[in-house]
């Protein structure tokens, strides 16, 4: 079996894929061959370095290599993998900050709202190009995808190729865990399925795995029996939809709140990225990326003033490798190789595919998150019970932004773009929005797509 890494010079996502890979016995069982790709060549190489060392530590037999060159690693692949960022944190903190200049109360700016339309602009070339070198060199392999934004390069990925790609995140799990611990009831003895668009998805079912009760009245006793302020930015946004609109949703605060027009009195975003503005551009030649706080809890109380500013922030994601626990992750890229692959079914309970009439009422081409499962060796969504109104209302808002921005890219249309922005919940002025645009399109003009 072999399978392809693509953005491998990420210690933190390929570090991860390659433990999980040398960890599975039903994969090794098959005999695993595994190729590193990146087009930086260090980081590549010190990736291939650290798998031959966990290769050694666990006595596999793996076969390893790596290259630069796409068309080589993907050639004759059962699965590839991927997760590529391009100056991910420089373009971040604009596509977090732009909006809000204009005066966008856009949170995150990741996934959703104007910030993650320009994300997944840029993100659409390359990993259309890595799909277009697996239509051409692999086309029966599994393209699992841990890209963001997830959604919006599936369905470009999906609706402009023949390639079967799968989005993967491990948002599922963070809502599951915040239900586990409010309920508090191990997550292992929860049965749980959730449906929705990936960092907005809401579980339709909570019961107890063992008696088959269904847990939802519970969990709305113990939500308004809570204190309102416990654990704040990461379900304040949750508890309130949940109280609104009937259903626990997921991830987490800052997350959800990308799709809503209202959600910045719920999340403390303004923290997110920082500058001072009278120190002139942040992203002016020379000056240094604004600081990105992911929580509020990311500030050093402790040294206080005496903390100095360096990358630490930007870089605690990227720790040693070494000092990582060889065990397996919770990200479902193994089990669907290990289902699909060698044939061990596995729970898969969020993947981001077509929706193809899993969920009634958003349209068959959107990609949804939805649990799933391999019937004759192709991964299908398990058929799931309508959303609400309320809740299906906003998920097929964000179907159609999808669709115009898919159709932007393609036509090079800078009107279908602003259509997109203009549908946006957080938007609620043309002028401004058409202001923001140019701005974006000239300071991302060099990872744009050209737009007439």
């Amino acid at each position: 079996m072999k399978v392809t890494l693509i953005g491998a010079g990420s210690r933190q996502f390929a570090g991860t894929i390659v433990r999980d890979l040398l960890l599975s016995q039903p994969i090794a069982d098959k005999g695993l061959e595994i190729v590193l790709m990146d087009v930086a060549a260090q980081p590549l190489a010190e990736m291939e370095s650290y798998a031959r060392s966990v290769i050694e530590r666990l006595g596999h037999r793996a076969i390893l290599s790596s290259t630069t060159d796409l068309d080589q690693a993907v050639s004759g692949a059962d699965f590839i993998v991927a997760a590529i960022e391009v100056n991910r944190y420089h373009y971040w903190s604009q596509d977090f900050t732009i909006p809000r200049t204009y005066g966008f109360k856009q949170v995150y700016g990741e996934n959703g709202g104007p910030g993650g339309l320009f994300h997944a602009l840029r993100q659409f070339a390359p990993l259309l190009e890595i799909a277009r070198s697996i239509e051409k060199n692999a086309p029966d392999a599994y393209f699992l995808n841990f890209s963001n934004p997830e959604h919006k390069v599936c369905e470009a990925i999906s609706r402009l190729t023949n390639v079967k790609v799968v989005g993967l995140c491990h948002g599922y799990f963070a809502g599951a865990g915040q239900i586990s611990r409010l309920l508090d009831i191990p997550l292992e003895n929860l049965e749980l399925s959730a449906a929705g668009i990936n960092h907005f998805q809401w579980f339709q079912t909570i019961r107890d795995r063992r008696t088959g009760e269904d847990l939802y009245p519970r969990l709305r006793e113990v939500e308004r029996e809570a204190n309102w302020v416990s654990d704040w930015h990461e379900i304040g946004l949750s508890r309130i939809l949940f109280r609104r609109f009937g259903l626990w949703p997921s991830p987490s605060a800052n997350h959800i709140g990308e799709y809503l027009s209202w959600a910045d009195d719920y999340v403390p975003a303004q923290l997110q990225y920082f500058h001072d503005p009278a120190d002139g551009s942040p992203w002016a030649e020379g000056a240094q990326t604004p600081e990105w706080h992911y929580h509020i809890g990311l500030v050093d109380t402790e040294r206080g003033f005496h903390a100095r500013r360096t990358d630490e922030t930007l870089m605690s994601l990227e720790a040693s490798l070494d000092e990582r626990p060889l065990e397996s992750s919770e990200e479902l890229a193994i089990p669907i190789i290990e289902w699909i692959g060698c044939g061990v079914e596995r729970e898969l309970p969020a993947v981001n595919i077509p929706n193809r009439g899993a969920i009634p009422g958003l349209p068959d081409e959107m990609v949804v998150e939805v649990p799933a499962k391999v019937v004759d060796g192709e991964l299908v969504p398990l058929q799931m019970e309508p959303l609400p109104e309320g809740i299906s209302a906003m998920v097929r808002l964000q179907g159609s932004i999808h669709k115009l921005l898919v159709e932007a890219y393609v036509e090079q249309s800078k009107q279908k773009l602003l259509q997109a922005i203009l549908l946006d919940p957080v938007v609620d002025n043309h002028n401004r929005a058409v202001a923001m645009l140019d701005e974006f399109l000239e300071r991302q003009m060099d990872s744009l797509p050209p737009l007439h």
